[in-house]
This record gives structure tokens, C-alpha cells and sequence, in this order.
């Protein structure tokens, strides 16, 4: 097996291009069994094999620098960096990250996994590199739905700008996570498919190659030949424009023509963009057919591409059937997302009302401004977001949706714990970033029922609404998640509700009112076990669910809460700022003490299952329930 001969970039270097080929395969064949097994992200691996091997056989990491844009595309990478023995604990607990990661490597410059980066960074370390004498090609490898974000563009301008000798690769895959949309997109594919170009320079090369002792410098005549050429064919190249070299389109597939061109580039003394297409989930039909299903999926049969399907329905799920049957009731109301239409649960919705479906591409600031533009129109926008990529969007929450007190929507979906994906994906810190926004509402529903109606509730009430939910199935419904929404008040459920069959009631009347549980909707299935926990015991605990987080009922709370002689807060948010914070200040205020919090720490948390990550933030359902009864005694 190749992989096993590789112990960093360098031993590919000598490898024939028989065995070159053999290595795209193999790693093929092993990232298609990894994810089968541990889930992860399989079509944009699979469509930059041969452009990640070209690249170390070029170019010599970790003296030059390879930064991959989001880097849900570095497995190759990874392969080829020495990490292949541990490359089956990829997105386990302790094992290596689905992103580049600093920790792991070397070869690894940024942790990344939020899109549109890799040139500032590239640009920013080439800089840094070139001040302090130090040598070494930077190179930023970007997919054209990356392209999408306006922070590529604000690098772009200024690397045209600097004049440095940064290389932009762009891996043209016709994808970002759902099909691209937008004038972007719609302008890399008319590069892409100039066939008069692509004609004239295919039978350049064949000439070439009946050229016998083909010296080096006809070589580079006939390179410098052929982008000018390209200048005829391609005029008002945006990427020239910019103060860029442009080469491409390249066959991403074709590795002994892209070593070619890297090598070509590698020479240059100027910026340069190189145009690779290559075609996500090549070598792996289930993923060539559906890409946007195979971008990040979890464990599946790698024979035929079958996903496990589950009896539960998810969160995710649940909003998917709620805004369709809003949508038909509700001519107003319209769906935004930023390229993640399937992972928020808007696809169904987008089939069937496309006029009323936008996907602005993975552009969040946009997409949070323009949905203020449709709401100042009369138009109800529902801006579906997962947390951790809403926090790119604070400035213009703050300045174009709540000083204009625009009536819009936001739907955060992977609220709290996220397993997998790691620190660049925790849901963690929505609330108190939102907080301290005037005039915005935060929700935080407990099951499918509550959950529609919250968003019934925000649909009518004419504000500026958050609702957040976790990536985790929908709990089991209780007659408390129907009651209707009332402004600022929770959901209290008593202890008995969770009653066991070797526990009187009796019993349970005696201990009632000692220890009030307070807890976000998303912290519910491991509070309502901990409950449980603490009723075999002998225990007794009720529950307080913060239908909404913001704003609050401060009387009807200390009211309840005079109730009990014992508080214990759970919270699936960063503790700083959050809500229980704010809460366990109100109960000091009025002489209630014996309090605690139970909140994410101040600090990153890596990747695991969601109840690993609760785990190492000390929210498990162990950690509740010790806290519920150290409050009891």
C-alpha cells in the first residue's frame, strides 16, 4: 500500500506517475470506507485528489504554505502529510479534525472551517514572510462557492493591489455545499466552457508533444503563448482585472498537467489565479450523482450510498414540514439561506414555492441585510443560519435588522453541542452575542410543537425574532410544550410528570418545592434525566424552560423561584454574557441563593458526539443531576 510509504510530502515526490495514479485511487478508496464509517464531509474531498497531489509534488511544505479555504477538503491532504495511520479516528473524539488543524501538523497553518478566508490569510502570511526574510510560495486553495463571501473578493482586490507573488487556486467544482447560484458562479462557468480556447490550446499541446527534444525554452515560449492566446478568447477576465495572472481552465483531474502548470507558476513573481475544474465526488457515483447530499453526511453503506434512516425526526426536520405548511398559509412569507438549503431544512420549501425561496450563496452579512430589505417591503423573511455561522453577521443583525426594527426571522439551526465538526462549529456563543441587541427576541423551543409555536408566534407578532435549536432529535411531547406563547414566560414542568413506578406520590409531596431546574430548550433530553436520576435517589426537582430567552418576565421568575431553596441553571450557551448569568443575578438580587451554573466554559471545545462535547463542558446528564442533589442537601 503507497499510503503506508509516506511519511510526509516529500516521498511522493519520487513516485512514478504509474504510481501516482495507483495513490489517487488508493485514496480514494480509503476516504470513501473513512467517512462510510466515522461520517464527515466525502464529495469535495473526492474532487481534489489529484489537485492536492500536484500540489506537494510541486511545491515543498511546510516551506511553502498550502492554506485550504473552510478545509473540509483537506483529507488528501492529511493522507499525504504523514497522518494515514490515524486517519481513522477523523471526527472521533480525540482523533484528528475534518478541518486543518494547527494541533495536528506542520503542514496545517490555520484552524479553519468558516468559508471565504484562505486568501486573507495567505496574503496576510505571505506579507509577514516576505518582512521577515523568510522565504517560500503561499498558496490558497479557495472553491468557487467560497467565491460567494465578499470577504475573497476584499482579499483579492488588495493582493492585486500589494502586487504579491501569492497563488490562487480555484477549484472550480460547479458546488459550494447545495448547487451554486449567482453571477459568480454563472461567470467561472463561462470560462470554463469557452470552447474556442479550450480547442486552440488542446491542439497546441498535442503539437507540442510530437516535438521531439522539447527544450525548456520553447517550453515557456509556447506557455506565455498560450495565455495570451487565452486573452483573445476570455476578454474582461475578472480575475486580470483584479491585478491577477489568470491560467485555466485546467482539468483538476489531469495530475501530470497540473504539476506541469505549478511548475510554470511557481516561477511567477506576481499574484496568480489557476482555474482548476474538477468534478465533486469524482471516483464514487452515489456522490458524482447527488454532491450536495454527500458534502457532509453522516455514517453510510459505502456499497451503494445508503443512508441510515432513523424513526426520530430532528429538529431540522420538524422546521422543514412547519415553514411549507406556513408557507401555504402565508403568501408574505419567504425563505433565505446561505448555500445550506438541504443542512436548514429549506429544500422542500424551496421546490415548492421557488419564487419565494433565495439562496444568496455563502454570503451571511448579505443574506442577513437583504432579508432588512425584504422585510422593509412588507415581506416576512425567515433567514435559516446555523449558529456558528451567524456570528459572521453581528454588525449587521445590530444596524440593518434591529435599529430598523425589521420584522425578520432567524432560524439557528446547531445551536449548542455540535458533534464532528469541532471547534469551529460549536453553537455556543448565539446568545451572547444576541443579548445585548435592543429590540431583539431570542427563543429557545423544546420539541416539534413548541417549535412551531415559536415560529407561529414570531410570524405574527411584528419583531425582530431568533429561535434556536440543537442538531438532536426532537423530544417526546408533553402537554406543557402546547401551551400557548405568552411574552417572556417559560415552560414550567413539575418533577412528578417524570414520576417512576417505585416513587409515591406520597413521597414526591413531601420534597417538592426545594430545587427549581432552569434550563434552555436544547438542554432539555439530558435535564429531563437528570430529573429522573435524582427521583430514584429520592430526590426532587421541577423544571423551568426558557421558552424565551429574551425578553423576560423578571416578576413571574423571582415569583416562581421564591418557591424553592435551591437553583440549578443549564445552559447549552457560553456562560459569560448568557442567560443563566444574567438570571442567577436577579434571583441574588431578591435574597435567593444557593444557585448554579451549568454553561460552557470560556474556552473551545473539540470534536466528539454530543454527548462528549456535553461531557467536557460538564453539562451531561451525570453532571446535572449531581448538582441537583448537592442543591438538596
Amino acid at each position: 500500500m503507497l499510503l503506508k510509504k509516506i511519511n510526509s510530502p516529500a516521498d511522493i515526490k519520487k513516485f512514478s506517475q504509474k504510481e501516482i495514479n495507483a495513490l489517487a485511487s488508493e485514496i480514494r478508496t480509503v476516504i470513501i470506507d473513512t467517512v462510510g464509517k466515522n461520517g464527515g464531509h466525502l464529495a469535495s474531498n473526492l474532487g481534489v485528489v489529484e489537485l492536492t497531489i500536484a500540489l506537494h509534488r510541486v511545491f515543498n511544505s511546510p516551506d511553502d504554505a498550502i492554506i485550504f479555504d473552510v478545509s473540509h477538503q483537506c483529507y488528501t491532504h492529511k493522507l499525504l502529510t504523514g497522518r494515514y495511520k490515524e486517519f481513522s479516528t477523523l471526527r472521533q473524539h480525540g482523533g484528528l479534525s475534518g478541518f486543518t488543524n494547527t494541533n495536528e501538523s506542520v503542514h496545517d497553518f490555520f484552524i479553519n472551517g468558516h468559508s471565504s478566508t484562505s486568501i486573507s490569510s495567505a496574503l496576510g502570511l505571505l506579507t509577514a514572510r516576505e518582512l521577515s526574510g523568510t522565504g517560500g510560495k503561499v498558496i490558497a486553495v479557495i472553491g468557487d462557492g467560497a467565491l460567494t463571501g465578499g470577504m475573497a473578493f476584499e482579499a483579492l482586490s488588495h493582493a492585486g493591489q500589494l502586487c504579491k507573488n501569492l497563488i490562487v487556486v480555484l477549484n472550480d467544482n460547479q458546488m459550494s455545499i447545495d448547487h451554486n447560484t449567482g453571477s459568480v458562479s454563472r461567470y467561472l462557468s463561462r470560462l470554463t466552457m469557452s470552447g474556442g480556447y479550450q480547442s486552440v490550446r488542446y491542439r497546441i499541446d498535442r503539437l507540442v508533444g510530437k516535438i521531439p527534444f522539447l527544450g525548456r525554452q520553447l517550453e515557456k515560449v509556447i506557455f506565455r503563448f498560450k495565455r495570451a492566446l487565452k486573452g483573445l478568447f476570455l476578454t474582461n477576465n475578472l480575475f486580470v482585472d483584479l491585478g491577477f495572472e489568470y491560467v485555466g481552465p485546467l482539468d483538476g483531474h489531469n495530475e501530470a498537467m497540473l504539476e506541469k502548470v505549478f511548475r510554470h507558476v511557481k516561477n511567477l513573481h506576481r499574484p496568480v489565479v489557476i482555474h482548476a475544474v474538477t468534478k465533486k465526488g469524482k471516483g464514487y457515483s452515489p456522490a458524482e450523482n447527488r454532491p450536495e447530499l454527500f458534502h457532509g453526511i453522516g455514517p453510510f453503506l459505502t456499497s451503494d450510498g445508503t443512508v441510515e434512516k432513523f424513526d426520530t425526526k430532528s429538529f431540522t426536520e420538524a422546521f422543514s414540514n412547519i415553514i411549507c405548511r406556513a408557507g401555504e398559509k402565508n403568501q408574505k412569507l419567504v425563505g433565505i439561506t446561505a448555500a445550506m438549503a438541504k443542512g436548514t431544512g429549506l429544500s422542500v420549501f424551496s421546490r415548492q414555492f421557488p419564487d419565494r425561496f433565495f439562496d444568496v450563496g455563502i454570503a451571511e452579512q448579505h443574506a442577513v441585510t437583504f432579508a432588512g430589505g425584504l422585510a422593509a417591503g412588507g415581506l416576512i423573511p425567515v433567514v435559516c443560519i446555523y449558529s456558528t455561522f451567524i456570528q459572521r453577521s453581528i454588525d449587521q443583525l445590530i444596524h440593518d435588522i434591529s435599529l430598523q426594527k425589521a420584522h425578520v426571522i432567524f432560524m439557528l439551526d446547531r445551536a449548542g453541542a455540535v458533534p464532528a465538526d469541532g471547534v469551529t462549529h460549536q453553537g455556543i456563543f448565539d446568545i451572547a452575542l444576541f443579548r445585548p441587541i435592543p429590540d431583539f427576541e431570542i427563543m429557545s423551543p423544546v420539541s416539534e410543537k413548541d417549535l412551531e409555536l415559536c415560529f407561529e408566534w414570531a410570524c405574527s407578532n411584528g419583531r425582530c425574532v431568533s429561535i434556536r435549536y440543537p442538531k438532536n432529535s426532537c423530544p417526546t411531547e408533553l402537554e406543557q410544550f402546547s401551551q400557548p406563547v405568552e411574552l417572556g414566560k417559560g415552560i414550567f414542568i413539575p418533577g412528578s410528570e417524570f414520576v417512576i413506578e417505585n416513587v409515591s406520590e406520597k413521597e414526591l409531596e413531601s420534597k417538592k418545592k426545594k430545587v427549581l431546574v432552569i434550563c434552555t430548550g436544547g438542554m432539555y433530553p439530558e435535564v429531563q434525566k437528570a430529573v429522573r436520576s435524582v427521583l430514584l435517589d429520592g430526590g426532587y426537582a421541577d423544571l423551568y424552560i426558557l421558552r424565551f430567552i429574551k425578553p423576560l418576565d423578571e416578576k413571574y421568575f423571582v415569583e416562581l423561584a421564591k418557591n424553592y431553596t435551591g437553583f440549578v441553571f443549564v445552559e447549552d450557551g457560553i456562560i459569560s454574557g448568557g442567560i443563566s448569568e444574567y438570571l442567577n443575578e436577579i434571583l441574588l438580587e431578591n435574597g435567593l441563593k444557593n444557585t448554579k451554573i451549568l454553561a460552557f466554559e470560556e474556552k473551545y471545545f473539540p470534536q466528539g458526539t454530543r454527548t462528549e462535547v456535553l461531557e467536557m463542558a460538564g453539562l451531561s446528564t451525570e453532571h446535572i443531576a449531581k448538582e441537583i442533589k448537592l442543591c438538596l442537601k
